[in-house]
């Protein structure tokens, strides 16, 4: 992903992301000068700076002719997530009374959203985990794994390559590079791969003989892993 992609997760339009590099740039500019540095049009120009400042990505600098400036990067990232960490906290306190979470066999699509269905799932987990995954996946969860590892945790990992990790128990197996298998408190499964990028697909159910079966072929890889290295 570019800069300006990511800048438009900050609620920033692509006209604005861009627009917004513009002033990082350029320092203090008119805005007749980003429009014709950009090749928009003056209206739009000053319509998307307009936003940018209300936004708090750019300050306005009066003088005998209006300037604009960018916000730091870092202070404009740090007041968003802030203010959506006190959105966050309004509408935990909010919501209508939580449904029961289905016992059925949902369907996770997308990678980015599995990699994150697996972080809420470690960092939820209250009393063991047990991850099957390549070693290029254990690297987007090791900060929720060590989460886990501070909370007591049980933590047991099957991955393809050596990997030190203080109060995990970690096995080393040959693994399919995107392939998934996560067990939490004997309660959750997840499995399925993502091989396919936006088009992955995962299997996340609470269905009891599903986890059942998880967990008695992660166990018997563990024996088969301990028979091998005896």
């Amino acid at each position: 992903m570019d800069v300006i992609e990511l800048l438009m997760y900050f609620n920033l339009t692509r006209q604005e992301a861009t627009i917004y590099i513009t002033l990082y740039k350029e320092g203090e500019v008119t805005g007749y000068e980003v429009a014709k540095k950009n090749g928009i049009s003056r209206s739009n120009t000053y319509a998307s700076l307009a936003s940018l400042v209300e936004k708090g990505a750019a300050y306005s600098i009066e003088g005998n002719a209006m300037r604009f400036t960018a916000v730091p990067i870092e202070e404009f990232c740090t007041n968003k997530i802030r203010q959506l960490e006190q959105i966050k906290g309004i509408l935990t306190e909010n919501m209508p009374d939580k449904y029961d979470e289905s016992e059925g066999y949902i369907t996770i699509k997308g990678e980015e959203n599995i990699i994150n269905k697996m972080k809420n799932m470690l960092l939820g987990a209250k009393e063991r985990v047990y991850i099957s995954v390549s070693r290029q996946i254990i690297n987007t969860l090791l900060e929720e794994i060590r989460t886990g590892i501070l909370k007591g945790l049980k933590i047991v990992i099957i991955t393809d390559m050596p990997l030190e990790l203080n109060g995990a128990k970690v096995y080393n197996a040959e693994k399919h590079q995107h392939q998934i298998r996560l067990i939490v408190d004997s309660t959750k499964v997840l499995t399925g791969d993502i091989s396919a990028g936006k088009d992955s697909t995962c299997l996340y159910s609470k269905k009891k003989n599903l986890v059942e079966l998880f967990k008695d072929s992660l166990t018997n890889e563990i024996k088969l892993i301990e028979m091998t290295r005896g």
